[in-house]
Formats: structure tokens, sequence, C-alpha cells
């Protein structure tokens, strides 16, 4: 409160958004935590609250005849502007702003004083509603081939790791050690996602400290133990995702990447994610876009084109394709990094182990995601996002981008995610607002230290107990396999997300249409139909042969009965009786039918071409859009009635 020079004034302005026409007056507020505009109007003293942590810039404009105006930029997207009547008055709540919004210690941010009224038991609830080995224990480790380490135990390895570390079970203290010494920041290779089926892994390290021509038998043996924990293959791929020049260059500072020549049985790739500046660069300018006053659609769509942003998008979706496609249809292990470790490798790892792993597009998956590849790998929140004032060269908005990359998978799987957009920007907007503990802090150690758990409160369970508003009524839990996306401009046009960046405009907002769920149902439906035709045919034939062959064998042993007794007409006529059916009823017909599809088209690849596992179509077709709802019980049991549901749509 000492920071607050002037904690009212009356008779101000607020203008909500940039290119808002909409005014209102009112009294300003300026608390502890918040800045608090309550409107003047008599039948609705509507309010305006804003985290003081959720400010990302304080802008004082050139006064004018209407008063002295304070441009506000928030971190989650949002703009206003208050205009007072007295410049000193607006400098004063200028002065305080700068201040407020830029903490200089934890202890001063919104979490440590947010009291949700919750006792301790239900606090550590909260906080133990995700459990990274139970996690690990779910992928199926440790195991023949992976253990748990507690080498760095006491953060004595790595500070930036944590304690529990999984590593190849031949992996010794030494070769840990020395690989670490190797390994910029000391973030030598640990697992981070285990694909069970066939014993690949994705694995995520920082670069090697290789320079021009160094080496390390260490680390070049650490690599060949991840090989060897995957039995199946007889190589790993090594994927720096940075530009190949960018690596280059680090080469010269001592750093840079593998060399295959000393590092037998590996692949490398070059992915071609930016760096943290280029990203923060980009907002910017797909920002400046956002607020043009009534643009034009070709200065909108040459403005999202020039600011790089989904370009940028596409980049980290591709990286998570090709990693998603050698693990799951290669069976090869890969080893992933950056520079250090903890941004492009967050977004990539996140990425191909979502696509990999149904369990993380249901809600609370996703809430393991975030604490095994983000929080527990020593993402650095702290710097990205602006907690505590500090080098503003270090802010950039990666776990934005990640955020970003599920929604437009979202797009293309409507069916696949258990969860709805309002769920990720949620988690976007708790990022930045530190009313919650979980995404404080620049690693595990310093966490600790803090005793975040202790003193704070955790944001799963808040979105756990509202769950029922983050569900996606288009889920279907039997969509239990890899996702395999479009990702080719031409097949898949990557779309501007105006939910998360235009979300405070007022008006109408378009959503998807309702129309456009229909097209996908009626295209998917005649898919369906055609599918049919072709099972009907191949079914037709089967039962064709295979009364051909009934009736050659009766015949043979017609014959054969004929040369040891006659038979009276009426004796042929009840052998013919008892032998089984091959015309069966209507019904039974259709039965057969749908049995025979099932199990044809689990087994054929030629049916399973169409699949939404290339173009995500088939996912519309998994609920009926009458009354908006799930589908009924007795809905779901046959599949065909569906369809004729949709077909009638």
């Amino acid at each position: 409160m000492e920071h607050i020079r002037m904690p009212k004034v009356e008779n101000v302005r607020f203008i909500d958004g940039i290119s808002s026409k909409r005014v209102a007056l009112g009294t300003l507020y300026l608390t502890a935590t918040h800045v608090i505009f309550v409107e003047n109007e008599p039948d609705n003293r509507k309010e305006t609250w804003i985290l003081h942590s959720q400010i990302s810039s304080i802008e004082k404009l050139a006064t004018s005849a209407s008063g002295c105006p304070v441009l506000i930029r928030c971190k989650n997207f949002q703009n206003v502007q208050f205009i007072m009547p007295q410049e000193r008055d607006c400098h004063d709540v200028y002065v305080s702003l700068i201040r407020l919004a830029r903490p200089v210690k934890y202890e001063e941010l919104y979490c440590f004083s947010f009291n949700p009224k919750l006792n301790k038991e239900e606090r550590e609830q909260g906080w133990n509603l995700t459990n990274l080995l139970q996690e690990y224990s779910r992928m199926g480790i440790p195991n023949n081939y992976w253990q748990i380490s507690d080498v760095n135990r006491d953060y004595r390895v790595c500070d930036s790791y944590p304690t529990d570390i999984y590593v190849p079970k031949s992996a010794t203290a030494h070769i840990i050690v020395g690989s670490s010494k190797f390994r910029s920041r000391r973030r030598f290779p640990a697992l981070s996602y285990y694909y069970k089926q066939n014993n690949a892994s994705i694995c995520r390290s920082s670069q090697p400290l290789a320079g021009f021509s160094a080496r390390c038998l260490e680390d070049e043996q650490m690599l060949q133990l991840i090989r060897k924990a995957n039995p199946g293959s007889d190589f790993i791929y090594v994927v720096d995702t940075r530009p190949k020049l960018n690596a280059m260059a680090n080469r010269a500072a001592g750093k840079g990447y593998e060399n295959e020549d000393n590092y037998s049985n590996i692949k490398f790739q070059f992915i071609g994610i930016e760096n943290i500046h280029v990203m923060r660069s980009s907002l910017q300018k797909m920002l400046e876009v956002c607020e043009l006053r009534s643009p034009s659609m070709s200065d909108f769509l040459w403005g999202l084109e020039n600011s790089g942003w989904l370009k940028h998008i596409k980049a980290i979706m591709d990286a998570g394709i090709f990693i998603a496609k050698a693990v799951a249809e290669e069976g090869v292990s890969v080893l992933v990094h950056c520079s250090d470790g903890w941004d492009r490798t967050a977004q990539v790892c996140s990425v191909a182990s979502l696509l990999l792993d149904p369990y993380y597009r249901t809600m609370k998956g996703f809430m393991v995601l975030i604490d095994k590849d983000w929080v527990s790998f020593g993402h650095k929140f702290n710097h990205r996002y602006g907690n505590l004032d500090g080098d503003p060269k270090e802010i950039s908005p990666v776990i934005d981008q990640f955020i970003e990359c599920i929604w437009q998978l979202m797009e293309q799987f409507p069916c696949a995610f258990e969860f709805n957009e309002r769920f990720l920007i949620h988690i976007q907007h708790h990022v930045y607002s530190c009313q919650f503990g979980n995404f404080l802090c620049n690693n595990q150690k310093e966490r600790q230290e803090l005793k975040i758990q202790e003193r704070t409160y955790s944001l799963w369970a808040h979105l756990w107990k509202n769950r029922a508003d983050y569900l996606n009524p288009l889920y279907r839990e039997d969509h239990n396999r890899t996702l395999h996306p479009q990702s080719a401009p031409s097949h898949f046009i990557y779309k501007f997300w105006s939910g998360m960046y235009n979300r405070f405009e007022k008006g109408l907002h378009p959503r998807q249409s309702v129309t456009e769920y229909l097209m996908a149902v009626k295209e998917e439906t005649q898919q369906l139909e055609e599918e049919l035709v072709v099972l009907e045919e191949r079914l037709a034939k089967l039962t064709k042969g295979q009364l051909n062959n009934d009736e050659a064998k009766l015949k043979k042993e017609n014959g054969r009965s004929s040369h040891s007794m006659a038979k009276s007409p009426q004796d042929s006529t009840a052998n013919l009786k008892s032998f089984p059916s091959r015309s069966p009823s209507q019904g039974d017909e259709d039965s057969a039918l749908i049995l025979t599809q099932d199990n044809l088209k689990s087994s054929d690849p030629d049916l399973s071409a169409n699949s939404d596992q290339e173009s995500g179509v088939e996912d519309m077709s998994c609920r009926s859009p009458s009354g908006g709802g799930l589908p009924s019980e007795d809905s779901t049991k046959d599949h065909d009635s569906d369809e004729a549901v949709f077909l009638t749509l």
C-alpha cells in the first residue's frame, strides 16, 4: 500500500479497448493487488478489475481537452484507457501503477495474499491432484530399460532439473555426471515420455558444449544407452529445434550441436524454431494488427503474415509431428534440445507427447503434461512472463505458443479433446495472473525454497472444481489413438485465434458455425456410406463364395452316400434344411454387416486410409448436433442410428 500515491480518483472516463467507442464515467480505485473501476450508472454499477500482475505496459498519452489519459496493456490481451480530469492525479496513478505492476520480490505477488478460504487439508489435496511419480508409472516406468535416479538429489548435479530423474537403467552416476558437465546449464539427457507400445522414448536435454571439436565420452555413452533402451531400433534421432545458423553460431562460443562422427548410431535433424527474441517481436507485431481501427481485409492479412506468428506456430507443430511419427511409426527414440532446453524443447516435447497419448487430451492429463514438461523441467516462468521486475529481453510468449498449438489441434480434431477453448484461455490467463502458485519461479528448487505449496494454492484444484465449465460436448472417449494432423498449408490453413487475442473486444464474437459442423457431419456420413457399399459388395462376394463351397461339399457328400444307400426326396430335403443357412433374414444380414464392417475396418488398410487420422473430419460424426449436447445412452449403442440422425439433418 505504501506505493499507492492516489488510492481513489473520481470522474474518470473509461474506454474499454483500443478501437472501442464505449465510454463510461466512474471512479478509479488503486488497491494493493488490483486496479478497480466502478461505473456511476445507478442501475448498473459495473466493475472492471485488473490484476497488477496482468499489466504488461503503462503509457501516459498526450493531454487533450477531454483530460489526461493513461493506456494500460495487459498480458491477457486486454487494453483499457483511463482519462482523468487532473494531470496531477494522472501522474500519481501512473507512477503508482509502474511500481505496483513490477514487484521486486515474490512475496509481493497476489498468490501470497489470495485466500479462497480453504483449510490446510484442502490446500494439500489441490496440490496432490497431479502426481508425476504416478504419471511415469502410468507410462510403465520403471521397467527393464528405464529407472528413476537419485543422482540429482538436493539438486547437486543440475539446479534447474527436478530431483526425480528417469534415465536408462544402465546409466551410472559417473556417466550422468560426466554428461551433465558437457551440456549447457548441466541439463543432461533425461526421459520426458515413454511410448510403451514399442519402447521408443522422447528424451530432452540442453545443447552440448561441443564447440568445433570437443567431445565427451560419457555424453556419447549416455546417448548410446538411450538407444539401447529401445531394442527395436538401431539408431536414435537427435532433434535440434533451432535454426541451423543459430546452432552454428553457438559453436563459436564453445557450444553447438552433436557431431555425428563422434556419436555413433544417431541421425541429426534441425527443425528451425526461432529464439525468444524473434517470438516476442512477432507477438508484438500481431497485436498491433489486432489494434488497427477498422482495417481492410488486405491490411489485416498482410499484417498477420508480416508478423510471422502463424509461421512460428507451424514450425512448433511440425517439430511435434516429426517426433510423434518417429516414435509411433518408425519406433525410434528421440533426443530433443535447443540451447538450454527449457523453451523450444518444452514446446516440442509436450506437443509430441499430446499427439501420441490421448491421456494428455483429457483435462487432468493436460495438467499433468504441463507439470511434467514445463514446471518440473525448469521452464523459466519468472523470466519469460515478467512475474518480477527484470530484464524485458527475457520476456517471451513461449507457453502462449504451446497453448495455441493445442487450440489449432482442437480445430482439426474437435472430438479428441475433453476440454474446450475456455480451459486453454483460463490457463493462459493464470500463467500471468500470479493468483495461484503453479507458475511461479524458474525451477523446482526455487519453489521448494519459497515453500510454494505451503503458502499458495493450486490452479489445478480451482479448474478441476469447476470442470463442468470446461468440458467439450463433442468429446469422444474412444478417441484413443495417435493424432496425425495435416500441417501442409495446402491441406490445413492455420487460423487466427480471435477467441484469445480479441476476447476483450466488445460486440458479437463469431464462433464456429453450426453449419460448418453439419457440413463436416454430412461429408463424414457420405464417406461412411461409400465404405458401406464397399463392405456390402465384399460381403456379397464372401457369401457367394461360401455358398458355392458349401454346395460343392454337399454334392460330394450326396454322391458318396448314393453309392451306399438310396435317399428319398424327403430325406434329401431334410438334409438340406438341417444344414446352416447361408441366406439370412434382413435383420440377421444387418447384424452380420455391422460385425463384418468393424472387423474389416480395423484390419484393412484400404478402409482406414480415409479415417480422421489424416483429415480430422471423422471426429464430427461422434455427436448428434440436435440439442447441442451429448447423445443419449441409447443412441451411443448403435453407430448406424447416429449416422441416420446426421444424414437426416
